[in-house]
């Protein structure tokens, strides 16, 4: 393959708002490249979701959804993107997943699809495939991806910077208009390519690296935030970081979800001392909006001085019912000799996703021309300060259907493009990395963002954070300059840049709402 690749779309990242989009743009353009870092394409926070995603309950309609989707926002979301979802989004899980890629979410007794509950919900709105239902949606968006001729799927390519008109053109004129998005460097293996592009679409996902404590897979390193941040492009919202109630609490247990669903078909949480608690908290109990039981279940740690809860299975209904609706997470859990159907299971708040990202119009537009962006790395105002459960799935689907679209329709805006005079990438030190110092600095980001950044902050705690990621930035990007490109070391590096995003966010904010959360 040769280091210079030019293609009509390029999309970065293969979840479930990357696949989507490259589908439906599959259906009129000849030349789509997708990249992914991962040797396997369906490592994204797609195939770890596994409540389900939002669909149609009884009496349930668009104007109730709004309502629910702005009250877990703490009113401060984007109402046209609210309403967009609402109404658009469930009519899409019907019309692509139900009818199109055929995907077989679980039925009840009746033959009817079974729907669920979570937290913020005021009905039964919630279709799901058993308790995998991410992992079921994205090994078929992948297979449908291998099978179209005219799409590209290019794992273990790095994204390392976007390339653009006014920071790597060499006509010193360029500089002077506006910034133009012409593709990106990515990294595979030893060699860095240069893919340019008419159109390019960020859909990297999550930031849970940057957390000691997170639910995301490994390859949650913020890289489209740092990227399009370094490009120029708007990043906002980002002090909204949504921290998840219940994790496994198990030494050997890392990053184990145990679904919202679970408390939405009865389960509770209780203290050390076998009490429930969620209802001196809220009026809704443990089905209040994650951040209200986050901090439910860190002040009640506080209180019992222990370092986990309790979530009891047994409402649920019999031994049977539980394995048969939640079989990923008993099996799972009796891995590390715990039986759900008889035992409590101990549980703890984990970072999960970001309600903030790089700013966007309703049909992807950042604020770069030619530069899209789809999925938890967008913000386009629709989760507010807090993401309502079982959205995720959703904004995947529904916008990266809406930019397809978008770019499908004014398509005669990107297939001229100025031929900038790009250099190929220039390597600037040839150290091989040292991993000792690598591993000792991601470790001391992710226990600084977990104690001074976390699910409750003040105003000591981000000033005393952000002197040591300034401090920590300036080390590594003197580490980095001086060392063969490394996909470790450009991980860190992205998620060194957006741990200082979320911080800097985190201190202008002095408004405790939603996921943020400041005592001071």
């Amino acid at each position: 393959m040769p280091n210079n690749i030019e293609t009509q779309i390029l999309i970065i990242g293969s979840g479930i708002a990357g696949s989507i989009t490259a589908l439906q743009l599959s259906e009129w353009f000849d030349d789509i490249i997708v990249i992914t870092k991962n040797l396997d394409p369906t490592e994204s926070n797609t195939k770890y979701a596994q409540g389900g995603i939002i669909y149609k309950g009884e009496a349930d309609n668009p104007e109730l959804l709004t309502k629910d989707i702005l009250d877990a926002g703490c009113l401060i979301n984007k109402k046209e993107s609210v309403e967009l979802l609402a109404k658009k989004g469930p009519e899409l899980v019907e019309e692509i997943l139900i009818n199109k890629l055929k995907i077989d979410f679980s039925k009840n007794k009746d033959g009817l699809l079974d729907l669920t509950e979570e937290g913020g919900h005021r009905c039964r709105r919630i279709i799901h495939h058993k308790d995998y239902t991410g992992k079921m949606i994205e090994e078929i968006l992948i297979n449908q991806i291998k099978n179209k001729k005219n799409i590209k799927l290019l794992t273990e390519f790095t994204a390392i910077d976007l390339i653009t008109s006014t920071h790597h053109s060499q006509n010193p004129l360029d500089i002077y208009e506006d910034t133009e998005v012409l593709g990106v460097y990515a990294l595979n293996k030893d060699t860095v390519y240069k893919i340019r592009a008419n159109v390019t679409i960020i859909a990297t996902g999550g930031i849970g690296e940057v957390y000691l404590h997170s639910t995301n897979p490994q390859s949650a390193t913020g890289d489209g935030i740092a990227m399009a941040y370094r490009a120029g492009a708007r990043v906002i919202n980002m002090e909204y970081t949504q921290f998840h109630p219940t994790t496994l609490y198990h030494p050997e247990a890392k990053r184990f979800l145990i679904s919202e669903s679970v408390r939405g078909e009865g389960a509770v949480l209780k203290d050390v001392n076998g009490k429930e608690f969620m209802k001196n908290y809220h009026t809704m109990g443990d089905l209040a909006p994650r951040d209200i039981v986050t901090r439910g279940i860190l002040q009640q740690m506080l209180k019992t001085k222990k370092d986990f809860v309790y979530l009891d299975f047994g409402p649920i209904g019999s031994k049977t019912k539980i394995k048969e609706r939640f079989p990923n997470i008993y099996n799972t859990c009796k891995k590390y000799n715990i039986d759900i159907t008889e035992e409590l299971v101990p549980v703890v708040p984990s970072y999960h996703f970001s309600c903030g990202g790089v700013l966007t119009d309703i049909n992807g537009q950042t604020t770069l021309k030619r530069l899209f962006a789809v999925g938890e790395v967008a913000c386009n105002g629709l989760h507010g300060a807090n993401r309502l459960a079982s959205t995720s799935l959703l904004e995947g689907l529904t916008f990266g259907y809406k930019t397809a679209m978008y770019i499908k329709e004014n398509w005669n805006n990107y297939k001229k493009i100025k031929k900038y005079d790009i250099p190929d990438w220039i390597i600037t030190g040839h150290q091989k990395i040292d991993k000792t110092l690598l591993i000792q600095d991601w470790m001391f980001l992710k226990t600084l963002m977990w104690n001074y950044v976390g699910p409750i902050r003040s105003a000591k705690r981000l000033n005393r954070a952000l002197k040591d990621l300034l401090h920590l930035r300036n080390i590594t990007e003197d580490f980095y300059f001086d060392c063969y490109p490394d996909k470790e070391l450009i991980e860190f590096r992205n998620s060194l840049q957006t741990a200082y995003i979320i911080t800097l966010s985190a201190w202008k904010n002095k408004k405790s709402i939603g996921s943020h959360y400041r005592e001071d």
